[in-house]
């Protein structure tokens, strides 16, 4: 990725530091949720009914927090 990584950092310091992040199909964790956003580019993750929307990604393991590949490659040395 040739693009700088600075816009994408905000405060994800705080609360991705050090926290275990698994790879996984994204899911609804409630019936009336139907998308998540990457924490750091706000690619949006959902069951692929939106164009362009992601299926997979790192989420943490209660599920609250997902990055998208792309970024995850770019950060995580960063984050541990």
């Amino acid at each position: 990725m040739n693009e700088p990584i600075g816009w994408r950092l905000t405060n994800q310091k705080k609360y991705l530091t050090g926290v275990s992040l698994t790879r996984r199909q994204w899911y609804s964790p409630r019936p009336d949720w139907d998308h998540d956003h990457c924490e750091f580019c706000w690619a949006r993750f959902g069951l692929g009914k939106e164009p362009g929307s992601l299926t997979e990604g790192y989420c943490t393991e209660d599920g609250y927090y997902w990055v998208c590949v792309p970024c995850f490659n770019d950060f995580y040395t960063r984050f541990q």
